[in-house]
C-alpha cells in the first residue's frame, strides 16, 4: 500500500502543468535548493566535516565530489530547460564553503547563467551555510547580512543557559536586491534540525528572528517586497512558518503583516519535497509577503503556475527520484544507507513565480 501511495504521489509531483505568464511579461524565477552536503574534499579549519574527507567514513574523494557537481548543476540546467530561463535568484542550503559555489556555478551545464555568489561563514559545526546565487544580468545587490541566531525572545525554550550558551546553527541570510527597477529582500534560510525530536522552540525562533528584521526592512523600504525561503525543517503548517512568520494559505487573508505561504494548500494536496518515514514533507519553503501577494498594477506579482492553480511549484523529473527499491519514487539521494549511490539531493527544489 505503501509502494502504491508513493507511486500516485510520484505522479503528482511530475506534472509538467507548468505557466509562466503571457509573452511578452517580464518574468523572473526566484527558488531554493536544499543540495544535501556539497563539500569539498579539504578540511576547514574549526569545522567538523571529517566524514566529508577522502580518509572519512564517507570516503569522499574528488571523484565522488566532481559527480556531486555535475548532478547539482543537471537539476539547474533542467530548471532552465522546462522553464525556458535561468533563475534569476536561487537559494542554496547545505553547502560548505564559497569554494564549492564556485565549483558549482563554474560546471559547463550552468556556466552561461553567470551566476554571482553572496555567501557568509556560519557558526554551525559541521560547517554547512546557506547562500544565495542570483544572475547579475537581471538582479543588482544592495547590500547583504548574515544574521545570527539569538535566544532573545519570549519563547519558552526547553534549554537552560549552558545548553543556549553552546548551541550553534546556521545563520540567517539576507540580501537586499533590486530587480526590473523594484526592491526585493530575499531571506535564505536552514532551520535546526529535527533530530532527536528537538528544536520545536528553535526553529519558531528562526522564523520569528526573519519576521522581525523583515518588518523593520519594510520601514525603511516601504513597498519592498520580500522572499523568505529555506530549508525550514518544518512544514509550511508548522508554528514556525504559521504563527511566528503569519504565513497565510490564502492569498486574499494575507495583510500588511503577514506572509503569503503558497506551499500550504499543496502540502494538503498531496504533494511534497522530501519523503521522511512513509510521509511526504514540504519543508522547501518559500513565502512572499503582501507587497508581492497583492502588488500594484504593473509591479512585479507572484504567479499561478502549477496546474494553473497553485502559486509555486515543487520541482522533480524521472531522474532526480529513485527508479526501484524500498524508496521507489522519492527523493535520489547522494547517499542512501551510509553507501554512496550517487544521486542527488534528498530534497527536490522548489520555486515561485514572479512577473508583470
Amino acid at each position: 500500500m505503501k509502494k502504491f501511495i508513493y507511486i500516485i504521489l510520484a505522479l503528482l509531483l511530475s506534472l509538467p502543468s507548468v505557466d509562466l505568464g503571457a509573452k511578452g511579461k517580464r518574468t523572473y524565477v526566484i527558488g531554493f535548493y536544499n543540495l544535501e552536503n556539497l563539500f569539498d574534499t579539504y578540511h576547514d579549519e574549526g569545522k567538523n566535516d571529517y566524514e566529508f574527507l577522502p580518509d572519512g567514513a564517507n570516503q569522499w574523494t574528488e571523484a565522488k565530489y566532481q559527480k556531486k557537481l555535475a548532478n547539482m548543476a543537471h537539476v539547474i540546467a533542467a530548471m532552465k530547460e522546462d522553464n525556458g530561463r535561468w533563475h534569476t535568484v536561487l537559494g542554496v542550503s547545505e553547502i560548505e564553503n564559497r569554494h564549492v559555489l564556485e565549483d558549482l556555478v563554474a560546471e559547463p551545464e550552468i556556466a552561461e547563467a553567470n551566476y554571482q555568489i553572496v555567501h557568509y561563514d556560519g557558526p554551525d559545526q559541521r560547517g554547512v551555510d546557506v547562500a544565495l546565487l542570483y544572475k547579475p544580468e537581471q538582479m543588482t545587490v544592495v547590500e547583504s547580512e548574515s544574521i545570527p541566531f539569538t535566544f532573545d525572545s519570549d519563547i519558552p525554550f526547553d534549554m537552560d543557559e549552558e545548553q543556549k550558551a553552546n548551541f550553534r546553527t546556521r545563520d540567517i541570510l539576507m540580501v537586499h536586491g533590486i530587480i526590473d527597477g523594484e526592491h526585493f529582500a530575499f531571506y535564505v534560510c536552514h532551520l535546526p534540525s529535527r533530530i532527536g525530536g528537538k528544536g520545536v522552540y528553535t526553529r519558531a525562533r528562526g522564523g520569528e528572528i526573519v519576521y522581525n528584521h523583515s518588518m523593520k526592512m519594510m520601514e525603511k523600504y516601504p513597498g519592498i517586497k520580500c522572499v523568505v525561503m529555506g530549508d525550514m525543517n518544518d512544514n509550511p503548517t508548522d508554528p514556525s512558518m504559521a504563527v511566528y512568520l503569519h504565513g497565510k494559505e490564502n492569498i486574499e487573508e494575507v495583510g500588511p503583516k503577514d506572509y503569503f505561504s503558497p506551499f500550504v494548500s499543496m502540502l494538503k494536496a498531496g504533494y511534497g519535497s522530501l519523503a521522511y518515514r512513509g510521509e511526504w514533507n514540504i519543508y522547501d519553503c518559500i513565502l512572499v509577503n503582501e507587497p508581492l501577494a497583492h502588488a500594484p498594477k504593473g509591479t512585479l506579482q507572484i504567479q499561478q503556475i502549477t496546474k494553473k492553480k497553485y502559486y509555486a511549484r515543487i520541482f522533480t523529473k524521472p531522474f532526480m527520484a529513485n527508479q526501484s527499491g524500498d524508496y521507489k519514487d522519492t527523493p535520489f539521494r547522494t547517499f542512501s544507507n551510509g553507501a554512496f549511490v550517487g544521486g542527488y539531493s534528498d530534497h527536490y527544489p522548489t520555486y515561485i513565480v514572479v512577473s508583470k
